[in-house]
């Protein structure tokens, strides 16, 4: 009978102690304290969310005009605007750069100095962008209206078709119209002396008639081994 007897007490101390661990009640871990408003502005600045930091430093300006802090992550703010606007600039991205600036300006404007920098960099930036874009008009617009050269070039060759006096009569009033357009240097090239003063006088002719007080500048060169050609140097557009 004590045999039993043991082991019914043991069951019985086994199962009160399963009863009280399942009443126990569970206990929820300790939520994480979220970070505070400040604490999310200095991150979002940190982290180049500036947009963000910039809607959440309105918001702690609205409700607490007063807060001492509140000066120096304005000023934190504007000083990483003035930072991207110094990279993207590097970048060659002006529009973002000026972007950048603007809101630096918002958020500093007693403090003009700070922004002059990277102000007269964006303007010489702005300016070559502008002076980039005329040319590449100027040389489109000259790609038009050329008709033996290509302006953008420092020099273009043209054979001449001294077989086909037809021929060659085209040839040189194209080279004359290009002369006069684009203030051309000329070097006429020919394999003998004597073929050159025909063609000079034959182009020089033609030049003229475009433009009687064009100043043609010509030089000759022999050359035995090449067939008579004009290599025209378009001033610098």
């Amino acid at each position: 009978m004590k045999p039993f007897a043991s082991r019914y007490l043991l069951l019985a101390a086994f199962s009160t102690l399963l009863v009280a661990c399942q009443s126990k009640p569970v206990e929820e871990p300790a939520p994480v304290a979220a970070p505070d408003a400040y604490q999310q502005l200095d991150q979002n600045i940190a982290s180049s969310e500036l947009a963000t930091a910039e809607d959440q430093l309105a918001a702690l300006q609205s409700k607490n005009p007063d807060d001492p802090r509140l000066e120096q992550y304005q000023r934190q703010l504007a000083e990483a605007y003035l930072s991207r606007s110094q990279i993207v600039l590097q970048k060659g991205d002006v529009n973002a750069a000026a972007t950048a600036l603007s809101r630096a300006r918002a958020l500093m404007p007693k403090a003009p100095a700070l922004t002059s920098g990277v102000n007269g960099a964006i303007a010489n930036a702005r300016k070559a962008e502008l002076d980039k874009a005329e040319a590449d008009l100027r040389a489109a617009e000259a790609r038009r209206t050329a008709k033996v050269i290509d302006p953008t070039v420092e020099s273009t060759t043209i054979k001449l078709n001294i077989a086909d006096s037809r021929q060659l009569r085209r040839q040189l009033n194209d080279i004359a119209a290009d002369i006069a357009a684009f203030n051309c240097e000329v070097t006429v090239q020919v394999p003998r002396t004597d073929d050159y003063p025909w063609l000079a006088t034959l182009l020089t002719k033609r030049v003229t008639k475009i433009n009687p007080d064009f100043e043609l500048q010509m030089q000759r060169e022999i050359e035995k081994t090449e067939p008579a050609q004009i290599i025209l140097k378009p001033a610098k557009l």
